[in-house]
């Protein structure tokens, strides 16, 4: 497999003009390592873009990851429509059967180009064993995330995706969808894979920890620290300091 290229801290990629094709190339390496790393098994899992205000690009219904091409990815408006011309490859696909969660994440986050639901094992494990992601105990998921909440369940592909994200999303980069994996979202489909990997990651250390019998949270010194310096990077959005006030014990978070 050919990466691509990708820079900045973040590892995202350095920003310039992109064709349609770039875009479609990006999706497709995605969706390869989604399927590489188990991520996503069978047809699961779907990856998005947004091209513009009003177009998108995506991935279809039914198909595996690991096999995907940048000629079967679909445009759509923002009511879920296929727009352009049917033909060749793509002229018998739809659009993925999540794609509503998608839409809702990019009309209530202006700021987001990329998004990428999964069903990363682990992850979904914890969610359905009641264990949570959102604890101050890993100093890097606080500066990269402040929490990884996990929503309510809802049903798969269906409207109800869209509710239980709503809240949430505006807040996080990093949810976890009830016993239903996982939705990142980032600058780019690349930038939203990367905490995608650091999502399951994270979740890995905390079955770990459960496995040890304990985990020992940073102090409240320590987690002061990180909001400091989210905050000075304009990083502390929405909810986040409520919601750290009531997982860390630590409240006098620093505005943006």
């Amino acid at each position: 497999m050919r990466l691509m290229r990708h820079s900045g801290e973040s590892g995202e990629r350095v920003e310039r003009s992109r064709t349609e094709y770039e875009w479609r190339q990006e999706i497709v390496q995605v969706c390869e390592l989604m399927w590489r790393k188990d991520y996503v098994a069978a047809t699961d899992g779907n990856v998005s873009v947004r091209m513009n205000d009003d177009l998108f690009l995506v991935t279809p219904s039914g198909f595996s990851k690991g096999y995907i091409e940048p000629d079967q990815l679909l445009l759509i408006d923002a009511d879920a429509n296929p727009v352009g011309a049917r033909y060749g490859p793509a002229r018998q696909l739809r659009p993925s059967s999540e794609i509503l969660l998608h839409l809702e994440a990019y009309k209530r986050r202006p700021d987001i180009s990329g998004v990428v639901h999964a069903h990363p094992p682990i992850a979904t494990a914890l969610s359905i064993a009641g264990i949570s992601l959102a604890r101050c105990v890993l100093p890097e998921v606080v500066m990269s995330f402040g929490l990884i909440p996990t929503t309510a369940y809802a049903t798969p592909s269906s409207v109800e995706g869209t509710q239980v994200i709503a809240g949430l999303i505006e807040s996080y980069d990093a949810l976890i969808l009830q016993r239903h994996g996982s939705v990142t979202v980032g600058k780019s489909a690349w930038d939203a894979y990367l905490k995608l990997e650091k999502l399951e990651h994270t979740a890995l250390i905390t079955k770990t920890l459960v496995e040890l019998g304990g985990e020992t949270p940073m102090s409240p010194d320590q987690v002061s620290k990180i909001l400091e310096w989210r905050g000075e990077r304009g990083l502390m959005r929405g909810s986040q300091g409520e919601d750290i006030c009531q997982a860390c014990g630590v409240c006098h978070v620093p505005a943006n």
